[in-house]
């Protein structure tokens, strides 16, 4: 029903800033509450940051990135963005665009394929 392409990833020093993009298909974007999730080497998929379906009154975000990512939504452009700023070596991993219909999840029903974020210090 919904497919997702995330974009944006890269190599960024510490420090640093990247923005990321998720770009969804069809017209009912703006009905999915989206996320994005991030897994490094070895580690569990964890949380990262929400935003509510419609006009994203809501967000949602780690503790770990509170107040240096920004999740945000264009739902003409059909896109979801994740800016990173003051990036750390420890935000390096493969990060994940997910969505679910009318809903925030931990476990969305839809997945994009990825994009590496890597954080040299």
């Amino acid at each position: 029903q919904v497919q997702l392409v995330e974009s944006g990833g890269g190599l960024v020093q510490a420090g640093g800033s990247l923005r990321l993009a998720c770009a969804a298909s069809g017209r009912t974007f703006r009905n999915y509450g989206m996320s994005w999730f991030r897994q490094a080497p070895g580690k569990e998929r964890e949380f990262v940051a929400a935003i509510s379906w419609s006009g994203g009154a809501t967000t949602h975000y780690a503790d770990s990135v509170k107040g240096r990512f920004t999740i945000s939504r264009d739902n003409a452009k059909n896109t979801v963005y994740l800016q990173m700023n003051s990036l750390k070596s420890e935000d390096t991993a493969v990060y994940y665009c997910a969505a679910d219909y009318l809903s925030l999840t931990t476990n969305p029903a839809y997945w994009g394929q990825g994009t590496q974020v890597t954080v040299s210090s």
